[in-house]
């Protein structure tokens, strides 16, 4: 069975996205993103890439969805640039992982 691909943000940030073939969903608070990354879930998306803003105000969701294979939850940039959430989560998960900080 293979998975879908979904990209959560907000219009600006996404759209771009559907040119290459993922499914997009546009979200632009907290309550919606949430609301949208949970249902992706439940539809069995196999990799959903949120955006760093939306996935930094969120994190409860993310935290859930860290302890499951899938869906693999990646933060990305929104149209205005990183505010570096991402690559924290990334870090701490790797520390997490191997026990060691490697960032």
């Amino acid at each position: 069975m293979s998975h879908k691909i979904a990209v959560v943000g907000d219009k600006d940030s996404v759209l771009a996205f559907k040119m290459i073939g993922f499914e997009v969903f546009f979200a632009s608070d907290a309550n919606e993103a949430r609301r949208v990354v949970d249902g992706l879930a439940r539809e069995e998306y196999g990799i959903i890439f949120l955006t760093e803003q939306l996935g930094a105000q969120i994190p409860e969701t993310l935290e859930r969805y860290d302890e499951l294979v899938t869906p693999a939850v990646i933060l990305i940039p929104n149209h205005t640039g990183t505010n570096n959430f991402g690559k924290e989560r990334f870090a701490g998960n790797v520390e997490r992982a191997v026990g060691i900080k490697i960032m």
